[in-house]
């Protein structure tokens, strides 16, 4: 949201294995370099000078202490921008409570409802529990999504959910969780941009197409069912 973009840093690898990721070459390959604090601080700066909104990390949660560690003498050179903390949601509640009060928004994804197929396609079982958790605890510091008038984004939860082939992301259970378990007044963006990526999905695999319309038409009516007030898709 604005006019002068995110100012997103990527970070090598992720704590995920997505065979789906649309990031492969990064989180999955290893895309990327070696840089100091001393340059992470200086390039959050950089970006603060280049005219961004915030500063957006995008898969930190197995780099949170390098981060916490360049944060301060960014501050020092006049970082003052809001810091957007971009996962995936399989995010301990003991990691994101070192973040309390640093972080200003929190961007998860909240993928799968299922054990079994976030261990298919994920390789971790316990996702839908703890990201769950993680939601929980990113809400109660941060509270409901908050945007200016120029619809800017200040601070808050905005929940990503990707749409999957055969409703394998659990949509109805997600937006009924984040409707009765977080709040009505979530911010959610429903996504469609689903296609087959990197070189380990099957050919047989449901994973093996993009989503058709009535799937994501149906993904978003949901939302709206469970009772969601806030969400964000070209068709709502």
């Amino acid at each position: 949201m604005g006019r002068h973009g995110s100012g997103t840093i990527f970070m090598t690898y992720c704590n995920l294995g997505c065979i789906f990721c649309q990031n492969y070459p990064i989180s999955r390959l290893g895309e990327g370099y070696r840089i100091s604090f001393d340059e992470l601080s200086r390039i959050m700066v950089e970006l603060q000078a280049r005219g961004c909104h915030n500063i957006n990390f995008v898969s930190p949660s197995h780099f949170v202490p390098q981060i916490l560690q360049a944060l301060p003498k960014a501050i020092e050179m006049g970082l003052s921008l809001p810091l957007v903390y971009n996962t995936g949601g399989y995010d301990s509640v003991e990691t994101l409570s070192l973040l309390d009060g640093i972080f200003d928004i929190y961007m998860p994804d909240f993928k799968f409802t299922r054990s079994d197929v976030a261990k298919q396609f994920s390789q971790a079982s316990d996702y839908p529990q703890v990201v769950t958790y993680a939601l929980k605890e990113m809400h109660r510091q941060v509270g409901d999504f908050v945007l200016d008038e120029q619809e800017i984004a200040l601070r808050g939860l905005l929940v990503r959910h990707l749409v999957l082939p055969e409703r394998l992301a659990g949509t109805r259970e997600a937006m009924r969780f984040l409707a009765t378990e977080i709040s009505k007044d979530t911010y959610v963006n429903i996504m469609d941009q689903y296609c087959p990526c990197g070189n380990l999905i099957p050919p047989d695999s449901p994973l093996a197409r993009r989503i058709s319309r009535e799937e994501f038409r149906e993904a978003v009516r949901i939302g709206k069912e469970e009772g969601l007030t806030r969400i964000d898709s070209e068709l709502y």
